[in-house]
């Protein structure tokens, strides 16, 4: 049987991926759609098409410790272990937020969402378990000054990443970013905040995990036209979020090609981390 999990999965990509998982695995197997609103994702669950695998509902919120250590224990008591698991849930952020009010908690769902994921769900992977974190085009180096690359690249754990996340914050709560060479676009320190966290984990795993045909990485799903995206940029002609799941989904049900292992993958090819070569 096949567990699968999906964060923030109440709307968007992550309902997308539950309903592909869904209609791909068999009745034998199960997907967690989670969300942080109880009501939320019953509704959602509720509304999803009959047939495949079977949906449950389940409270998680990223930003919560407790709430991530306690799915994670539910669901190793109830199966062992997991399969597959998609970290999706997001804080969102339009181009009238002042990044000072609203990155302590941006940070604390994104960044901190993620490795709390990491840590929580990555020992209960089975073999040929795959555990894939939504990021984006955004989170490699080349999007940043190369003065700052240093302070994310060659990170070897996941408390490092967060202490490299922790002063990116604490730069922009004092304003000495604005001052720095960091982008004022939020989203980008963290996307490449996400990264490191994975090429961190995959580096302290890489050998038992190649063994073990488990894939860890990062995954892009392009520019996708949803009401969030519409904020910043023209998403008329984009792919809707069902369109944009499908290379996620392939990736995420297919044997782990090595080549992907710690990297961040879109539509099937590696995305180079871009660290500057020291001399």
């Amino acid at each position: 049987m096949t567990v699968a999990l999906v964060t923030g999965a109440t709307q968007g990509l992550g309902l997308a991926l539950v309903e592909g998982l869904a209609q791909r695995l068999s009745t034998e197997d199960t997907v967690y759609l989670t969300g942080r609103n109880l009501g939320r994702v019953t509704e959602a669950v509720d509304a999803l098409p009959a047939g495949g695998a079977r949906v449950r509902g389940e409270l998680l919120d990223v930003a919560d410790p407790a709430s991530v250590v306690r799915l994670a224990t539910t669901l190793r008591e109830r199966h062992g272990g997991v399969d597959v698991v998609f970290g999706n849930a997001v804080m969102r952020v339009g181009p009238d937020d002042d990044p000072r009010e609203i990155v302590e908690e941006y940070v604390n769902v994104n960044n901190f969402g993620t490795t709390r994921l990491l840590r929580a769900f990555a020992p209960l992977l089975r073999d040929g378990g795959k555990l894939l974190v939504v990021a984006s085009s955004l989170g490699t180096l080349n999007q940043l000054a190369p003065v700052l690359h240093d302070r994310f690249d060659g990170l070897t754990s996941l408390d490092d990443v967060d202490k490299a996340v922790s002063a990116w914050r604490d730069a922009v709560l004092d304003g000495s970013a604005r001052a720095g060479a960091w982008p004022g676009f939020v989203n980008i320190p963290s996307k490449i905040g996400q990264v490191a966290a994975v090429r961190a984990l995959a580096a302290s795993r890489r050998e038992l995990d190649a063994e073990r045909g488990v894939l860890i990485a990062a995954v892009c799903p392009g520019m996708m036209n949803t009401p969030t995206s519409a904020l910043w940029w023209d998403v008329s002609t984009a792919p809707s979020p069902a369109a944009a799941a499908v290379p996620l989904l392939d990736l995420a049900l297919s044997p782990a090609d090595p080549e992907f292992y710690g990297q961040l993958v879109r539509y099937g090819t590696v995305l180079s981390w871009g660290a500057v070569t020291r001399s």
